[in-house]
């Protein structure tokens, strides 16, 4: 980390929510090693079941084979550098590893309320419009509704993280075990105000899709 004008310019960041778990790296190491693998051997079985199985190229189990991949891409960008960090004496992160990773857990985590709602949607039409279910959900339907929480994710993480890389950064500790948009910007030491109102649009959008999940369950 090198000093100029008061801020600094940051490089590798330290996370420190390890400092607790070291004395027991062992065991959490195995029990997380367990849990990603069975992750992916069930997103993976998920998703080649649907792809192979003819049957299941339906509308419902496209939208589930999505949330499948985004669950792979999400737990991708958490559980190898997680384990790497149980087996080192330093966990550190690089400035551009620390943005991928929050772009891709965040963007998978919130895609998935996105995805959610999407299926929710599909639901409300072949529960409500039986008859026009057909006509509603065309393949060009289908492949826009598919494509639409990637986009509308990608669009808003990238356009966070572009903000988040114009703060000057006056620290390098985050008291985290993974990467975290709002961790980097409480280190800056320039004014977060737009970092926070587009942190609120953000959040509000997902809102919106979360309301149209429990509508469509009522």
């Amino acid at each position: 980390m090198t000093f100029s004008d008061n801020a600094s310019t940051v490089t590798w960041f330290t996370l420190s929510g390890f400092d607790e778990m070291m004395e027991h790296r062992a065991t959490f190491f195995s029990l997380t090693l367990l849990c990603y693998c069975a992750i992916i051997l069930v997103n993976v079985a998920l998703i080649l079941t649907i792809i192979l199985d003819e049957n299941l190229h339906e509308p419902m189990y496209i939208f589930l084979c999505n949330l499948c991949i985004s669950g792979l891409f999400g737990t991708t960008g958490f559980y190898p550098k997680f384990l790497l960090d149980l087996l080192s004496h330093l966990q550190v992160i690089s400035y551009a590893g620390c943005l991928i990773q929050t772009f891709v857990m965040y963007s998978s985590a919130c895609g998935d309320f996105v995805i959610l709602a999407v299926m929710a949607y599909d639901r409300y039409v072949a529960i409500c419009r039986p008859l026009e279910y057909h006509s509603v959900m065309t393949r060009q339907r289908v492949a826009w509704l598919v494509s639409y929480p990637w986009l509308s994710t990608f669009c808003l993480f990238t356009v966070t993280l572009v903000m988040t890389t114009r703060l000057r950064l006056c620290g390098s500790h985050i008291e985290k075990l993974y990467c975290a948009n709002w961790s980097i910007v409480k280190l800056s030491c320039s004014s977060i105000t737009a970092n926070s109102i587009l942190g609120y649009i953000n959040i509000l959008f997902y809102v919106v899709h979360i309301q149209l999940i429990i509508w469509s369950l009522c």
